[in-house]
């Protein structure tokens, strides 16, 4: 996202759309540890506390703070320091690491009313055991190895979700993992608070982007709000000439273009719509939104450049009235804001088929987010032959080969199932000259036909959300703090297997959904 963005009065400039400033959350750090050492320890233990997150907070890969909360030494105090964490509104996911030994029935009462993330750092203060000096008193004090263990059983015992991370704490490899679950808690608590607006309603006898919002409430916490096309008219129809111009001179500043299409009517109504657009998300409070091109009545054209700008701003969206994805790219948007690559609402559009690869062509009409961009992307019009309204101006790019994911949320109707095919982004062997809209090209892992069948039996949609700022390992953080199902399909993907997962996951949510 553009922190120097030229101001415009009709813009939104006040509110970063990724709710993620640094001084807004945090995440907790508690240490664990027990009376039975003594005042000496458990003042060490503190010491190498402070020094440790003082030094993580200055990794420059750090997306969040993380605040130090102390030693908690017995039942009571872990307590106090669970329920805070619930009721803080800067805190976002809890970090427990054991020092010493603590015996894990004090946490019970504590873990029992925490409702954050947890993440369990099994890591110690020192690197290497001081071989000729160690004695008892170092074992006592530093004894990770073992209170980490004994924190694990009660974690496993209670059937707490948490992420794990072991290593040392100054190690780049442990510290990547500890961010990335950083960036994965503040996703997750911008998903819980997002408010989708689906102005118009789905693509007439499509099924897989319905679903239960109720449900999806209740799993997620985001909202689904329905407004007609008319509240969005109403915006677009008091913008003014002035800054309709003042839009396409940044416009001009921005992309490649095309001089003779300055005065163009498609042109004027497409910065028209999405200043517009931008005051209707406002006035809303939406931060994702969809739109469908049967739902267009009182508007001269689909919005284009309009969608693609505002996904580059953070925002999500979903096509054809896809809710489930709009809240989903924001989510996933949110947690790859600052990361390298960009994040995009994404269809699965046609084949290359080819003996020796087949590839995907991934594309959409209009609206895919220049954030993936490989280059500085070009604002065109050009015809668009379904809908049935005026041509649409939209930005047209290719994407950068390297790695990347492809994530598909659907309702099962009895749970909710996320499901991620790890891709590589390939050159096309030939230019696109007459395809007038934003492409990507990827071999899907392990290979093409494999992945298609594992993606059309876990019951994936056409519409993804496409991802090369995010890895699988953000996602299975995700999931497992949202406590639904994951499917991922990657280089190891076998369909046998595959198929007898899914069988397997049928009875164990069927029986999940029973707990307590």
């Amino acid at each position: 996202m553009k922190e120097n963005m030229v101001k415009m009065p009709t813009m939104d400039n006040k509110k970063d759309v990724f709710l993620r400033k640094a001084n807004d959350f945090e995440v907790w750090w508690v240490t664990g540890s027990q009376h039975l050492y003594g005042t000496e320890v458990l003042n060490n233990v503190a010491e190498h506390t402070q020094t440790m997150v003082s030094f993580l907070n200055g990794q420059k890969k750090l997306p969040i703070k993380i605040f130090s909360t102390g030693v908690v030494a017995s039942g009571e105090e872990i307590h106090q320091i669970c329920e805070k964490a619930n009721s803080s509104k800067k805190c976002i996911g809890v970090i427990f690491w054991m020092h010493t030994f603590s015996p894990a029935k004090m946490w019970i009462r504590g873990l029992k009313v925490l409702q954050k993330p947890i993440l369990h750092f099994h890591t110690q203060f020192n690197a290497k055991i001081p071989w000729e000096t160690i004695n008892m008193d170092f074992m006592n004090e530093n004894q990770s190895a073992h209170g980490g263990r004994e924190f694990g059983f009660m974690m496993s015992r209670m059937k707490k979700n948490r992420k794990i991370v072991v290593g040392h704490w100054k190690d780049s490899k442990t510290q990547d993992k500890l961010f990335d679950w950083c960036n994965v808690v503040i996703g997750y608590h911008a998903l819980k608070y997002t408010k989708v607006a689906r102005i118009g309603d789905n693509m007439r006898e499509v099924a897989v982007t319905e679903g239960d919002k109720v449900a999806a409430q209740l799993k997620f916490g985001f909202t689904v709000e329905g407004y007609g096309i008319g509240d969005l008219v109403a915006h677009i129809n008091e913008i003014s000439n002035k800054d309709i111009q003042r839009l396409i001179d940044r416009y001009q500043q921005e992309y490649h273009f095309d001089t003779a299409i300055l005065k163009h009517a498609s042109l004027i109504e497409a910065a028209k719509i999405e200043l517009g657009l931008r005051q209707f998300l406002k006035e809303v409070n939406a931060t994702a939104f969809t739109t469908t091109f049967e739902n267009l009545h009182g508007m001269n054209q689909l919005p284009g450049i309009a969608v693609q700008r505002l996904m580059k701003e953070g925002y999500g969206f979903g096509a054809e009235g896809d809710w489930k994805t709009a809240a989903l790219l924001y989510t996933l948007k949110t947690m790859s804001a600052g990361l390298e690559g960009g994040t995009s609402f994404m269809e699965d559009y046609t084949y290359h088929f080819d003996s020796d690869q087949s590839l995907v062509l991934g594309s959409h009409m209009l609206e895919i987010c220049p954030s993936i961009a490989a280059n500085k992307p070009s604002c065109e019009i050009h015809p668009l032959p379904i809908g049935g309204k005026a041509d649409p101006a939209r930005l047209v790019f290719d994407v950068s080969e390297g790695a990347a994911i492809n994530i598909s949320l659907i309702d099962l109707g009895n749970r909710f199932r996320m499901i991620c095919n790890e891709v590589e982004v390939v050159n096309p062997p030939q230019d696109l000259p007459k395809l007038p809209t934003a492409r990507t090209l990827w071999k899907p892992k392990p290979n093409f036909e494999t992945a298609i069948e594992a993606w059309i039996y876990a019951g994936g949609a056409h519409h993804t959300v496409f991802s090369k700022a995010l890895k699988t390992a953000h996602i299975f953080d995700l999931c497992e703090i949202l406590d639904i199902e994951l499917v991922v399909i990657d280089k190891m993907t076998s369909l046998l297997p595959l198929k007898n997962q899914l069988r397997t996951n049928e009875v164990f949510y069927y029986m999940n959904s029973f707990k307590a």
